[in-house]
């Protein structure tokens, strides 16, 4: 236990260094907040109801930038540094080692969604009571798994640049098919029939209704879930075979 904890702060005040979690995690989301709330006219019916529901959107995206791009790019960067395979050589167990990098970027969510939030309640004055901005804080950390997920198989890859390219394209691609920009509904058919099959979707859907003072769907619970074991089953596979190579 004291190596675990040990390694997960370690890893917290190396991600608190990185630029990259500055620009996605906190600065781009509150810009994009501002703006499509108080620049660009949506036209909403129900402006405090709008104003919720895309903070809940951007408080998403945050997070799944976090976890994508963040530790993705990182992953890879200690790859390219031998700082994994110095790791392999020490007492400190693999599992250990990945299971604090995910939660060490947990711990930084915590803190995403809070700037977040705060950001919310000044700029639009969005008003929600404790128990939502309580559950909504929860399920915007414990909704992020898929997406940490999807940050270790990032960081399989060998080069920085090619792991860079991948979850920029990856990560903005969930976020506008997925919902987060703007509304699902609000598309084409088509992107509508993708974008209902995306983590990102289900993901943003849950804190969008817990905004709505109702609880996320069952099949929200179900996609994430899914999501979740079968990316988490593929990092480890092309892990071994990366170690047994």
């Amino acid at each position: 236990m004291n190596v675990f904890q040990m390694q997960c702060r370690m890893e917290i005040k190396r991600m608190l260094r990185n630029r990259y979690f500055v620009f996605w995690s906190l600065a781009m989301p509150i810009a994009f907040y501002y703006i499509f709330t108080n620049v660009v006219n949506t036209n909403a019916p129900d402006p405090a109801a709008w104003n919720a529901h895309y903070l809940m959107s951007m408080t998403t995206f945050s997070i799944m930038g976090s976890s994508i791009m963040t530790l993705g790019i990182r992953m890879v960067q200690e790859r390219t540094q031998g700082w994994s395979t110095f790791i392999r050589v020490t007492p400190l167990p693999d599992h250990i080692y990945f299971i604090a990098q995910m939660a060490g970027q947990s711990v930084i969510h915590i803190l995403s969604i809070t700037v977040i939030f705060l950001a919310g309640a000044l700029i639009n004055d969005v008003s929600l009571s404790p128990l939502e901005w309580f559950l909504c804080g929860l399920w915007a950390l414990l909704g992020s798994l898929p997406f940490l997920a999807i940050g270790t198989l990032i960081g399989m890859m060998k080069k920085v640049d090619t792991a860079a390219g991948i979850s920029n394209v990856l990560y903005m691609g969930l976020a506008v098919c997925g919902g987060m920009w703007m509304p699902l509904e609000i598309m084409p058919k088509m992107m509508q029939s993708i974008g209902y099959w995306l983590p990102s979707y289900h993901y943003g859907s849950g804190a969008w209704e817990i905004a709505q003072g109702q609880m996320p769907n069952w099949k929200s619970i179900l996609f994430l879930l899914v999501y979740s074991i079968v990316v988490m089953l593929l990092s480890k596979y092309i892990r071994r075979k990366q170690e047994a190579v």
